[in-house]
């Protein structure tokens, strides 16, 4: 059983300024999604859903997918805010669609077999799809048994402003019990520290966080209509209100309904939070295909 990749690339870089999925970021213009797709293939992936907005898929197409569509079995569905259950209805105004959850939703027609949730602009790492892949590989058949990446938050930040992570607590066996979302992390001096009403607090550099790289069986799929059903009758009204998937996660933990293992990984993460990113992810892509990590032409 090869498990399937599922990239989430509806949203907007509102920090970053423009669509930063489909900026050439690598020498011969590759995207971030290129590498993770790479990664992922050379990991045990055999194929790759993508969910974006209806009105980018001509360029998406054009310039994303048609590198390894003849490589790979590739699919896309699209996220949008009219995309709700039959017989709920929300506020008229709103026009953002409902969140990750809400994008991971969209591809409950595709997707039968274990799957591993990514963001499209972060890149997380080769390890990170080797261990991601090893874990889905062993749920063929399987219901209720998660997975997240766990990284150490130390490794997640960016030079120039302020992060946003879901800080993950394990028990003893590297099972999730809790995440919290923390909206402002950053490196204060050799320390990293979150801070909340106007407090700072101290985090130790190991703390795993969440960079949204989940891995599902595909009873994922039916937990999240319910749950979203569920949303709309509480917040359907609301014109901001997200579906998140830790939220979701950690009401089945709590539930006793599913397992989400923590998989630690050495893998730094780098992605274009700001548009001052920008340069240094191109120096640290070139610096990996020095090393041999990446070959210069990826497809």
């Amino acid at each position: 059983m090869q498990p399937t990749l599922f990239v989430l690339a509806a949203g907007m870089g509102s920090r970053y300024g423009g669509l930063k999925q489909i900026d050439g970021l690598g020498p011969n213009g590759e995207t971030i999604m290129d590498y993770s797709v790479f990664d992922a293939l050379r990991a045990g992936f055999g194929k790759i859903v993508f969910v974006i907005r209806k009105d980018f898929e001509s360029e998406f197409r054009k310039v994303v997918l048609a590198k390894y569509e003849q490589k790979v079995d590739c699919a896309v569905c699209f996220q949008s805010v009219d995309k709700v259950p039959a017989g709920y209805t929300y506020n008229p105004e709103r026009t953002k669609p409902w969140g990750t959850n809400h994008a991971v939703l969209m591809g409950k027609d595709l997707i039968r077999e274990p799957f591993a949730v990514i963001n499209a602009d972060d890149f997380y790492g080769k390890e990170s799809f080797a261990v991601l892949a090893r874990f889905l590989q062993q749920t063929d058949g399987q219901t209720g048994r998660y997975c997240m990446v766990g990284y150490h938050v130390a490794n997640t930040l960016s030079a120039n402003g302020s992060v946003s992570r879901g800080v993950c607590t394990t028990d003893s066996e590297g099972y999730l019990t809790d995440v919290v979302e923390r909206t402002h992390i950053e490196a204060v001096g050799n320390k990293v520290v979150f801070t909340e009403d106007g407090e700072d607090t101290e985090i130790d550099p190991m703390t795993p966080v969440s960079m949204n790289m989940w891995g599902f069986t595909p009873d994922y799929f039916t937990y999240t209509e319910e749950a979203f059903k569920q949303f709309l009758t509480s917040y359907g009204q609301e014109l901001k209100k997200e579906f998140y998937i830790p939220t979701l996660v950690n009401d089945l933990i709590r539930a006793g309904k599913v397992t989400c293992q923590v998989l630690s990984t050495p893998s730094k993460w780098f992605g274009v939070t700001y548009a001052e990113d920008r340069e240094q992810v191109i120096m640290q892509l070139n610096q990996l295909i020095k090393q041999g990590v990446y070959p210069q032409h990826l497809f």
